[in-house]
């Protein structure tokens, strides 16, 4: 097979990937907390083909980071929402009891009053989960969580050296994959309000419509390739 087709097909496979991450940032275009992710493209050799074929080199989806960037502050007027100002993340756990990572404040008391995410995963405090009861409950600028005048916690908020490398797990979670993290020092909690995901719906519809051109360049091209380059060679040397 000739070379052509390989780079065309991998650009093809890499598009179809860029296109699923597009469609994801979109479809989160309102989930609060949620961040998008830059990703690259990588040149991927074919060492084995040969001296006559070194021009087949593939193009593969290269490295993704996570875009930290602060969405905006929206204020509910929710006692129980809760943003970050600042680089930080809420520490969960989830129902297989891992720890993982939220810029997603909108959290509820489930049954047994233990403050949580709208998806269950358990909210942690300075000193374990948070259990709020069923009294007015506020949150202070530094995490503070009171049912009525009484302490029920404080958020614990952790920082990352390195937060791009953090990966997304589903659409507001995020897992370290053993990054190491620290307590969050210089950071504010605004309560009644949350932060908004960081996705320019504008820029992904522009990029969608430069992907989906591309794509389509590259499948013309495969087909010219299959088609009229190959059909004619195969055409001409059939009546020799």
């Amino acid at each position: 097979m000739p070379g052509g087709y390989y780079v065309a097909l991998s650009g093809m496979r890499t598009r179809l990937d860029q296109l699923d991450r597009l469609s994801t940032d979109i479809a989160n275009a309102g989930t609060a907390g949620y961040k998008t992710e830059r990703s690259s493209n990588a040149e991927a050799d074919r060492p084995q083909f040969g001296a006559m074929l070194q021009t087949a080199i593939d193009v593969t989806t290269g490295e993704r980071r996570l875009n930290t960037t602060a969405g905006a502050m929206a204020p509910t007027g929710r006692s129980l929402d809760a943003a970050i100002d600042g680089n930080g993340f809420f520490v969960v756990q989830n129902a297989a009891g891992a720890t993982r990572y939220t810029r997603n404040g909108h959290f509820v008391a489930n049954t047994d009053g233990v403050l949580t995410t709208e998806e269950g995963a358990v909210v942690q405090g300075d000193s374990g989960p948070i259990t709020v009861g069923t009294g007015q409950v506020s949150i202070s600028e530094d995490g503070t969580v009171r049912t009525g005048a009484k302490v029920a916690g404080k958020l614990q908020v952790v920082t990352f050296d390195n937060p791009g490398l953090l990966v997304r797990e589903g659409a507001s979670l995020l897992r370290a994959d053993n990054l190491p993290s620290s307590p969050a020092t210089k950071v504010t909690i605004r309560s009644g309000a949350l932060e908004q995901s960081n996705v320019s719906v504008v820029e992904r519809i522009a990029e969608l419509t430069d992907v989906s051109r591309t794509f389509e360049a590259l499948q013309k091209s495969l087909t010219l390739q299959m088609n009229d380059l190959d059909g004619r060679a195969i055409d001409i040397l059939g009546r020799r």
